[in-house]
């Protein structure tokens, strides 16, 4: 009887230890599967961010590359923005200029009624000669003109010194320029009129008048 626990104790001692010896690996397999991978140790300080410096235009000088052909000395001038412009349709303006009555002489292009212009009957032919006109072949062509300037004038302004500012267009663009001022690298304003303003192209050397724009 005796023996016979004591092998049955010696059985219990050998099941206890198996079971702890499974209990630890497990514990261990778990304690691997989550502790992770360890955090990458620190090699320095990050390389600091290259800085960019941006040299400062002159207001006063003109940017970009001279234009032949003309004399592009002169202020460039200055740009616009769209901020501060009412986009808000006036309805009382518009119902003014409706209820204007055509009160000339001559046809009215916004009637459907009214009549055309008869044209006059030509008293010549418009080429006298024909085509054995010598005189008319031998003429070589005249040179080609200058274009027009694409410049809008729509207004102008006065400060305290009596200096005179003019507002122009180009595209998209609104420019305030004064005599002498340059517009978009080219155009090189003149003597500013209420009605009109002096404009010379640099690129063709070429002087036109701009009438005051019609809106």
């Amino acid at each position: 009887m005796a023996m016979a626990l004591g092998l049955e104790n010696k059985r219990q001692v050998i099941v206890a230890c198996a079971l702890l010896g499974v209990l630890a690996i497990s514990a261990f397999v778990v304690y691997r599967m989550f502790s992770g991978p360890s955090a990458p140790s620190d090699s320095g300080p990050a390389p600091p961010a290259p800085q960019v410096h941006q040299a400062a235009a002159d207001n006063g000088a003109p940017t970009g590359g001279g234009i032949a052909g003309g004399d592009n000395s002169g202020r460039e001038a200055k740009r616009l923005t769209n901020a501060g412009i009412d986009p808000t349709v006036h309805f009382d303006k518009l119902a003014t200029s409706e209820g204007v009555e055509y009160a000339g002489t001559g046809r009215n292009i916004f009637s459907a009624e009214s009549a055309p212009v008869p044209l006059p009957t030509p008293i010549a032919p418009p080429r006298p000669g024909g085509p054995n006109n010598t005189t008319a072949q031998n003429t070589p062509p005249p040179p080609p003109k200058p274009p027009a300037i694409d410049l809008r004038y729509f207004g102008y302004s006065q400060d305290e010194n009596r200096q005179v500012e003019a507002f122009f267009m180009h595209g998209d663009d609104i420019f305030m320029a004064r005599t002498g001022d340059i517009v978009d690298h080219r155009y090189k304003v003149g003597a500013i009129h209420p009605l009109n303003v002096q404009i010379t192209d640099l690129a063709y050397n070429n002087t036109q008048t701009i009438e005051i724009a019609q809106f």
